[in-house]
């Protein structure tokens, strides 16, 4: 009996080190595949505003722009929803009912994103053409319909975690409040809330990992259009224009051309090894937070 638990433990081990050696191994080959683009254009690779591969021009900085924007949009759009579902199911449901609502909104996870990408060309691209009417715009491809399409996609991981968070804040807690006299609304914001707040930073941070690595749905919506950079960056016109993000450049044909030169391929791959520096820290700064999470819990 004292050898199972010693087993599980160096099963455990020897799984981890190999997801870690190969996730290292991963990042080695997009480093080094990626060392020949960062030779050529130097750091104006990182900030240059126009892609032409034809003219070897590689600036990635519209496609930085796009997919920041994008997320930003989906995440403004998902997080107070699924925060409000959140406390909905655990805060006010009765326990025996708290299944019946989780369960549902999680199995939208399990949807294929070409199928939300799909939905998202049938109905999502002509309900923002639609809105958008006074704006004049080209279509429905836009920034803004990417965002969008993105926040249906990332409610169901940041409900869920943000659930997860507000259910570890001990229940005696919540008792002593309401013995005092504060009422479930009180309880709430005086209690669960702080309680909870690095696990629900935390699934706000994952949600947000998400929405930088969705590939097929963004790719169906928004647009493709290269070097949208806009003038200012509080200018909003750039949201109801096409535009291109990391994913959606490195899910295009243009990575099929690019595999005989060298450099137009080293571009590619630079593409996304910045995408794995940015989901890779999110992931990172979310599992940190919701670890500290479970262990004051």
């Amino acid at each position: 009996m004292k050898k199972r638990p010693a087993l599980v433990r160096w099963v455990s081990l020897a799984g981890s080190a190999l997801a870690a050696l190969i996730s290292l191994v991963f990042l080695g080959l997009l480093v080094a595949q990626s060392l020949p683009i960062f030779g050529f254009a130097g750091a104006s690779y990182l900030t240059g505003s126009i892609w032409h591969y034809r003219g070897s021009l590689f600036g990635v900085l519209p496609m930085l722009y796009g997919t920041l924007v994008v997320s930003f949009i989906a995440l403004t759009l998902a997080a107070p929803v699924a925060l409000g579902a959140a406390l909905f199911t655990a805060e006010v449901v009765p326990s025996r009912l708290r299944m019946w609502f989780k369960v549902p909104i999680e199995l939208l996870a399990g949807v294929p994103s070409v199928v939300y990408g799909l939905l998202g060309v049938l109905l999502l691209r002509s309900w923002i053409y639609d809105l958008l009417q006074p704006f004049d715009p080209l279509s429905g491809d836009t920034l803004l319909t990417a965002g969008v399409l993105l926040a249906i996609m990332i409610l169901p991981t940041v409900m869920t975690l943000a659930d997860d968070a507000l259910r570890a804040v001990p229940a005696s807690q919540r008792r002593a409040s309401r013995g005092l006299g504060l009422t479930l609304a009180e309880t709430v914001w005086r209690v669960s809330l702080p309680g909870a707040l690095p696990g629900l930073v935390a699934a706000t941070l994952l949600g947000l990992g998400r929405a930088l690595g969705e590939t097929v749905a963004v790719y169906l919506v928004v647009g493709r259009q290269d070097n949208q950079l806009p003038e200012s960056l509080l200018s909003l016109r750039p949201l109801i224009e096409a535009g291109q993000t990391l994913t959606s450049k490195l899910g295009s044909s243009e990575t099929f051309l690019a595999y005989g030169d060298p450099v137009h391929w080293a571009a590619i791959v630079g593409l996304s090894l910045v995408l794995m520096v940015l989901v890779v820290a999110l992931s990172l700064m979310g599992s940190r937070l919701a670890s500290r999470e479970g262990r004051r819990a």
